[in-house]
């Protein structure tokens, strides 16, 4: 019997890949203007919205430093943090943005090792492989997290830190379909919301088609809490208002974390 989780999968991979096709903005690739003024130390990455990543929860020197970009394929920061010295691995649901790193690097020579996978399991990297993971928000489209934070604690060395982007659980009380029409907010699902159990299947591809993932709003004990849990020490905290959603006139739509393995 196919589970939830597997379900999502799926059908997320193939949601992305056509996302690729669509152009969606998060699928498009640096252009080598980017990676050449990284090159020069002239670089920034982005875990939520167009907020760039504090530089103070990245290391001083990049040189060196195994990289695991994780549900982040694209070109966009991988590229970006292989050109400013790292060893990168993306890991990513689909196949199509993966083929964007992989698009970057041959075009401007740069190492970057694609890896196709769910981001709950990473068995396919050794423990303590990694000093940093970089991770975009996309738990949005992952059932459940435990998992996940479970095998980037593992996967990390002691010392090494997770970084990573989600969104805020509130933004999925309102009504999608009128804050796309009028940019009205208008209260409608009970939180922890899924897709999944909230619409049903002919809503569901009316409102979005096939062509769109599906999304879970996780809670913040998932979220923050399941970090903590799975051993890590939370060092830093930011937030930034949805780049998009009608909600961001009234709160933040994004977190992000900076998350340590204690050595």
């Amino acid at each position: 019997m196919t589970s939830e989780h597997d379900q999502a999968v799926s059908r997320n991979r193939v949601a992305w890949d056509r996302q690729v096709e669509a152009g969606n903005e998060w699928t498009v690739p640096v252009g080598p203007e980017v990676i050449a003024a990284a090159r020069a130390g002239d670089w920034s990455v982005v875990l939520i919205g167009y907020e760039p990543v504090p530089r103070e929860w990245l290391p001083p020197s990049l040189a060196g430093t195994e990289v695991l970009c994780l549900a982040s394929g694209g070109g966009q920061q991988g590229p970006v943090l292989a050109a400013a010295g790292a060893r990168v691995t993306v890991f990513d649901n689909s196949p199509a943005q993966l083929a964007r790193d992989q698009m970057v690097s041959e075009r401007e020579g740069l190492e970057i090792t694609t890896v196709l996978g769910d981001m709950r399991d990473l068995s396919v990297f050794t423990d303590a492989g990694f000093d940093l993971v970089f991770n975009p928000v996309s738990t949005v489209f992952c059932p459940e997290l435990g998992p996940v934070w479970r095998e980037c604690f593992r996967v990390l060395r002691p010392g090494g830190a997770l970084l990573t982007g989600f969104m805020n659980p509130d933004v999925f009380v309102f009504d999608e379909e009128a804050s796309n029409d009028h940019g009205d907010l208008i209260v409608r699902h009970r939180l922890p919301y899924s897709d999944l159990t909230h619409l049903n299947a002919a809503e569901l591809d009316r409102m979005r088609g096939t062509n769109v993932p599906l999304e879970y709003s996780h809670t913040l004990t998932e979220q923050i809490g399941g970090q903590l849990d799975a051993g890590f020490v939370i060092t830093g905290f930011r937030e930034a208002p949805h780049h998009i959603d009608p909600t961001a006139a009234y709160l933040p739509g994004y977190f992000a974390t900076r998350a340590v393995k204690s050595a």
